[in-house]
């Protein structure tokens, strides 16, 4: 046999090797038959080069070293999916779906707990692997990926493929990566989908590779296919996995019979879950359906009631937030809780602490809300003893300041302007996510570059351009990581005014706040000239927060960064779509309530945000009209009590129509 043809062998047996070890579980090779032709294949390929083959498996040994991820623009849009927590919800989506689509069939799939993929296939090879990202672009993690031993890099058909899935870890994976984490000195992963995305993410693929990462797809966004089930059969006939547990069902019971069976099974899995999709089957369906600016109308996912466990909290310290605000933090003896160890919670302020009557050394009840955020629930009073009552401080743990009560009574402030620990705060928020979204400085190198006096400012940000040698010496940076921190930065400028107001940190003002007076004032001059009486008038801007913004600009030292940053060339006005205004809606505050058949929650809340409106989750005397759709529940008979103006899905058009 020629060199050619037995490197043709040698990459098919290998490839079917892979797909029957890792994906049957069925190995067809022993380790020793497998390392010793791949061996063989690495030497052929070496000596013949032009008759290496994309798919060959000795491409995806993991061998790169990156200085940073490259990103990538996805073919289409990565939307995630709504959630839904209760049976309730995943009804009211099915009536949902019923009421556009006629005999509507669904299928139900595990909810893998890992990264979201996106990987593109031309003629059947594989170009490119990245994670979600924003949704629109993600990082090139296909090194990595590679390393995924039964994923094909050439596809049974030659065809261009975008397709969707999830990175995950299974348990076994999880466990053994942490056992060799231990014997090495270092910190163990918190769960599988940290583990997962952690080693998806790492620049060294031999590292991503060490982790036996594994991988289901279950997504096709431009699938030919009449049906969705017919796109997870036509990915596994091209060579790709798919998990086998989904389900086809026909209502809403059928659906409920699949999360019991699985809420039961799920301890029984290799692999962790966190919940059910739910998708309609019918692709002609789903493109009819939708889409909202964030989900897919034709999908949810049902998230698993989220795990209560019991701990001890062991005590109660203080941190300083960037507006100076005295945070207490729960220190509790480390407990699992859905699948990750919990050692801290917030307990938010003296009130809170209080009013559930926690005592040092207490055994509580811990939860974590929406399977993501550790809160304290409540003592368990029958197991009390030894314990100490908790004394608010007086003084900043960090500056010793005296603290001062903030304008709403129940907080308690550290008035020093200059605490370092307000000060990387301040930083910290300003290039986060919601705020200037400044990629390359998270909180540790903020922290970093504050205690080396290289950002001691906001402005230090901008002048890093100038320092870019001095950041190629240091640790953990190179030529690439630098130029990308560069270019985030200076990408920055060009924000909408929005995200500047939020950024600067004026006491009250979040991010929705922040829009309203973008929107309203257009340019921060505008607004730094308006009067306590003017941004009273503003829906939702009450006398705090009016104060609270008159202080801000009052401070010389706050007109002077503003001063500062117009002149390093960071934008300062509004970006965005001006608020139109019609009386029906602008400046009121509205409640939904129920299932509108014709339009989404998030579409009306569009729509409310629009026209100069105000969408809010609870019914009060201050809520001006409550829109009510099928099943509305308590909001609505609590809006009749209140005499609040109801708008039923008529109504809705009507006002709709007027628009």
């Amino acid at each position: 046999m020629n060199p050619k043809e037995r490197i043709e062998e040698l990459v098919s047996t290998l490839n079917k090797a892979n797909v029957e070890y890792y994906l049957n579980d069925n190995p067809t090779l022993t380790d020793n038959e497998y390392d010793s032709l791949l061996m063989e294949l690495f030497k052929l390929e070496e000596e013949y080069p032009e008759y290496k083959l994309p798919e060959s498996p000795t491409s995806s040994v993991g061998t790169k070293i990156l200085d940073s991820f490259d990103k990538i623009t996805h073919g289409t849009p990565m939307f995630s999916l709504a959630d839904v927590f209760n049976e309730d919800e995943v009804e009211a989506f099915v009536t949902r779906v019923e009421k556009e689509i006629e005999n509507p069939e669904f299928v139900c799939e595990l909810k893998m707990d890992g990264l979201g993929v996106n990987l593109t296939y031309k003629n059947g090879l594989m170009v490119s692997a990245a994670t979600r990202g924003d949704g629109v672009t993600g990082e090139d993690i296909t090194n990595n990926f590679k390393t995924i031993k039964y994923v094909p890099v050439k596809l049974n058909e030659p065809i261009d493929l975008e397709v969707r899935g999830e990175i995950y870890m299974t348990k076994k994976s999880f466990e053994l990566a942490n056992k060799k984490r231990l014997e090495n000195g270092e910190e163990p992963f918190q769960n599988p989908r940290n583990a997962a995305a952690g080693s998806a993410r790492q620049l060294d693929s031999r590292i991503a590779k060490e982790r036996k990462l594994d991988t289901v797809l279950y997504h096709v966004p431009n699938t030919t296919c009449d049906t969705h089930y017919e796109t997870l059969n036509k990915l596994e006939k091209l060579g790709l996995p798919i998990n086998h547990n989904s389900c086809k069902v026909h209502n809403f019971q059928e659906i409920k019979d699949f999360i019991k069976e699985w809420t039961e099974k799920r301890p029984s899995l290799p692999y962790e879950i966190d919940g059910i999709v739910i998708k309609l089957n019918d692709i002609k369906g789903q493109r009819k359906m939708g889409n909202t600016a964030k989900y897919p109308r034709w999908a949810v996912a049902y998230k698993f009631p989220a795990e209560k466990v019991v701990t001890q909290l062991e005590d109660i310290i203080f941190t300083v937030g960037r507006t100076g605000q005295i945070t207490p933090n729960a220190v509790l003896s480390p407990i699992k809780v859905a699948g990750s160890t919990i050692r801290r919670a917030t307990l938010h302020n003296e009130s809170y602490i209080r009013e559930k009557d926690l005592r040092i050394g207490d055994f509580v009840v811990i939860h974590k809300a929406g399977d993501v955020i550790p809160e304290v629930v409540e003592p368990v009073i029958e197991r009390r003893k030894d314990v100490s009552y908790f004394e608010m401080i007086t003084s900043c743990p960090i500056c010793q300041t005296k603290l001062v009560k903030s304008a709403s009574g129940i907080d308690y402030l550290c008035p020093n302007n200059h605490c370092p620990a307000r000060k990387t705060e301040s930083l910290i928020h300003f290039v986060s996510r919601p705020a200037m979204n400044i990629d390359g400085l998270g909180d540790a190198i903020i922290e970093d570059f504050y205690n080396m006096n290289i950002i001691t400012k906001i402005e230090d940000i901008y002048n890093l351009k100038d320092r870019q040698e001095e950041l190629i010496e240091l640790e953990g940076f190179g030529n690439k990581s630098v130029d990308n921190l560069i270019t985030s930065i200076e990408a920055s400028k060009g924000n909408s005014l929005e995200r500047l107001l939020f950024g600067i940190g004026i006491p009250g003002i979040g991010a929705k706040t922040a829009k309203v007076l973008a929107k309203k004032y257009n340019t921060i001059d505008n607004l730094m000239n308006a009067t306590k009486e003017e941004l009273t008038d503003i829906k939702d801007i009450g006398e705090i927060l009016a104060t609270n913004i008159n202080e801000f600009f009052a401070d010389e030292k706050n007109i002077e960064l503003i001063n500062n940053l117009k002149n390093i060339g960071v934008n300062m006005e509004y970006k965005g779509e001006k608020a139109l205004n019609n009386s029906l809606i602008s400046n009121k505050k509205f409640v939904i309530t129920g299932t509108i058949s014709f339009m989404t929650r998030d579409e009306i809340k569009d729509l409310i945000e629009k026209y100069d409106g105000t969408s809010v989750e609870s019914v009060s005397k201050k809520t001006d009209v409550v829109i009510v759709g099928e099943s509305p529940g308590s909001k609505y008979e609590k809006a009749l009590k209140l005499g609040i103006e109801i708008w039923n899905e008529e109504k809705l058009k009507e006002i709709i129509e007027l628009l």
